[in-house]
């Protein structure tokens, strides 16, 4: 979005120093200017205002800052990162009625990619990058959007009670996707039914004319529809008003389907891979389809959706062993459905290499429990890197996991799992290159 500093002071608050300059969208990283952006430094672990320079040098436009300005243009504010909430939400009154927020446990991102290749074939469409969800990332979506975009799609987060409530009020969707309620953040949420209560202030936030969108195989998230003044469309693989049907996969896991919903049916053909991702494209559809898209447009937009990078993503390695990247991240949820994709995989052996589940708190020891006693049903050898709740096969770091995998080829299938704080995408690098 293209803004003058004038505008950005009047949205922030802010003083304007030096000359009235246009930014073309934000960033907050100085190693991502490709040229005319606001460059916002964040007050963190490290300084941003220290990268000020370097962000001027590669070619930013102006910058906020909390500190005496270091030339070029800056607008001077109190708190860099609430300057930029107030600017996400300005940007957000010049953005169309088009916005879908979504959340949930599990898929946030996965929906958000699929959506915003189910609203392209009709709208101009700008969509979260990767899974930037908090209160940095939703303003930065909003800001970044193109002057043009005739439909936004945003993901939300959230890791403490409030956390949607705030996302919400600079955002403002119209449409709001509650995907799954599932023991995530249980550290800090505490129980599921905590974990229901937060997810339900993105439908609670929701205008009378807008619609929630809520997967109605979830319990959790089906009873939503009484917090929430807005329509409530239902979708799901067995509930609701927008379901698939005859689903099948191909021998990569591409997965396939009816969808059938009040508008009329289409057939799908999913590029993406897993058989989870069925609900999700579902959840996708919903939402295009509650937005004004047609039946037809969607299923060709769900064809030509990728997933954002290390979520199912299914390569051969040299040695003719499968490679499953699910590395981005990882919970109960989303690590079983991701053992049940390795099972179905034609070959001879399976393995999984999984780091651990991070934040679930006083349950963490029963989960991967649980997990390891699910792989062991499913017939998948489980390798676990740095955490001794899976039981079983334990090494430590990356080049033991590789060592305890061995030679793999022709017949073998390895599935990498772990949240962000294991980094286990190198592994997964590491063995497609073997």
């Amino acid at each position: 979005m293209r803004l003058r500093t004038c505008e950005v002071a009047g949205a922030t608050g802010g003083q304007l120093v030096g000359p009235d300059v246009e930014v073309d969208g934000v960033t907050i990283d100085s190693r991502r200017v490709r040229g005319g952006e606001l460059f916002v430094p964040v007050v963190a672990e490290r300084d941003g205002h220290d990268y000020v320079p370097g962000a001027l040098a590669a070619g930013a436009a102006a910058y906020l800052s909390s500190r005496p300005p270091q030339g070029a243009t800056a607008v001077v504010v109190d708190d860099t990162v609430a300057a930029l909430a107030a600017l996400g939400g300005y940007a957000r009154s010049r953005l169309p009625e088009r916005v879908v927020g979504i959340t949930g446990s599990v898929g946030k991102t996965s929906v958000k990619d699929l959506l915003n290749a189910a609203l392209s074939p009709r709208w101009r469409t700008a969509a979260s990058v990767g899974s930037h969800n908090n209160e940095l990332g939703v303003p930065l979506t909003l800001v970044g959007a193109p002057d043009d975009a005739e439909a936004v799609v945003v993901e939300m987060g959230a890791r403490f009670p409030g956390d949607l409530r705030f996302l919400c009020g600079i955002a403002r969707p119209t449409v709001a996707v509650v995907t799954a309620v599932s023991l995530v953040h249980t550290e800090t949420f505490g129980t599921l039914e905590d974990v229901a209560r937060a997810k339900a202030e993105l439908v609670e936030a929701l205008p009378a004319h807008g619609t929630a969108v809520l997967n109605a195989d979830d319990a959790l998230v089906a009873a939503m529809a009484r917090r929430t003044p807005a329509r409530v469309l239902g979708y799901g693989l067995e509930q609701g008003e927008v379901r698939a049907d005859g689903i099948a996969l191909d021998a990569e896991l591409r997965p396939s389907f009816t969808l059938r919903s009040p508008w009329g049916d289409a057939s799908v053909t999913l590029a993406v891979r897993g058989r989870h991702q069925v609900a999700n494209a579902v959840a996708a559809a919903a939402s295009a389809l509650a937005c004004g898209a047609e039946p037809s447009e969607v299923a060709t937009g769900l064809a030509r959706a990728h997933l954002s990078p290390w979520r199912m993503a299914l390569t051969r390695s040299p040695s003719g062993a499968l490679v499953l990247n699910d590395a981005y991240n990882a919970n109960p949820a989303s690590t079983l459905a991701a053992m049940q994709a390795l099972a179905e995989l034609d070959v001879s052996r399976r393995i999984a290499v999984l780091g651990t589940m991070a934040e679930l708190g006083e349950v963490s020891a029963r989960e991967h429990g649980r997990v390891a006693a699910a792989a062991a049903e499913l017939g998948i050898r489980v390798v676990a890197v740095a955490e001794p709740a899976y039981g079983g096969e334990l090494v430590e770091g990356i080049e033991a996991a590789l060592d305890a995998l061995g030679e793999l080829g022709e017949g073998d299938a390895v599935l990498v799992k772990g949240s962000r704080v294991a980094g286990l995408e190198r592994l997964a690098e590491r063995l497609a290159e073997r």
